[in-house]
């Protein structure tokens, strides 16, 4: 009896361990607020960014490579002709498409400069089928990339299961892009 009940005090024990474990990372690693604060960033590993190579893709140096890194979420219009062109048709033509583009990568572009530092979260999957590291990118400032660009009307939510975490923030940030008449979306 002395054993089970040794046991039961060890189990409770790890139980609420677990409990204080689960809500101290909950509390610091799910944030809402497009200004995510600058020391969450410096949780995640770092790189530098080398280049944009259009709305939702970015080179970094990572652990001493380049790398291609597409933002988790994100899906920017074409910036020049491939066969996504014509699977983003409701924005346009493909001259329009890549105009669209055009401007994403822009956008993109002011955000992150050659030799800038940034921070990597990733999520269930690092990679994508094609080698590229599948990552939410924040600023220096603690702010996420993949949000600005949503939340700015320069990209539509992409939502590729298992990579999820932050699919309702991005479905939220679109609809308000897209009500504001913002980045893209603005009325010519």
């Amino acid at each position: 009896m002395k054993v089970v009940k040794h046991y039961l005090v060890l189990l409770l024990a790890l139980l609420i361990s677990f409990q204080f474990s689960c809500v101290g990372s909950n509390k610091n690693g799910n944030s809402n607020n497009s200004s995510t604060s600058e020391s969450k960033t410096l949780n995640f590993p770092e790189a530098t960014v080398d280049h944009v190579i259009d709305g939702d893709t970015i080179v970094v140096i990572f652990n001493g490579q380049k790398e291609h890194v597409r933002l988790i979420g994100v899906d920017t219009p074409e910036s020049r002709m491939n066969k996504r062109v014509e699977k983003q048709r409701e924005l346009g033509d493909a001259e329009k498409v890549i105009e669209l583009g055009q401007k994403a990568k822009e956008f993109t572009k002011s955000l992150v400069k050659p030799g800038d530092k940034v921070y990597l979260e990733f999520d269930v999957q690092q990679r994508d089928r094609y080698g590229r590291l599948l990552a939410y990118v924040y600023l220096k400032d603690g702010k996420m990339l993949n949000k600005e660009i949503i939340c700015n009307g320069y990209a539509m939510p992409l939502t590729v299961p298992p990579n999820v975490k932050y699919q309702e923030e991005f479905k939220k940030c679109y609809q308000e892009a897209r009500e504001k008449g913002l980045g893209l979306w603005k009325k010519e």
